[in-house]
């Protein structure tokens, strides 16, 4: 059976241990369940990304747990929506 696994590093790639460890997970879907459920506790552990592996093989990565930037910064984007709204 195939063991599922994430790599937890700083943003240099250097690894670092997890805030909370996991588990070898048995499906891909489990995995990344599991780093949805807690990536804020991960970030705020020390981690910065991480990468995907199954049975030693990287899958994928690095994925960064940060938020993304283009996203506007709390409070703005009130003129946003009004204008989808008179767009609409």
């Amino acid at each position: 059976m195939a063991a599922w696994t994430w790599r937890f590093e700083k943003a240099d790639g250097t690894e670092v241990q997890p805030a909370l460890e996991p588990e070898e997970f048995t499906t891909q879907g489990d995995a990344e369940s599991w780093v949805g459920e807690y990536w804020k506790e991960l970030l705020e552990g020390g981690a910065d990304q991480v990468r995907l592996s199954e049975d030693g093989s990287e899958i994928y990565g690095p994925m960064s747990l940060h938020a993304p930037a283009s996203n506007p910064p709390e409070g703005d984007g009130a003129e946003d929506a009004d204008d989808a709204e008179t767009k609409a």
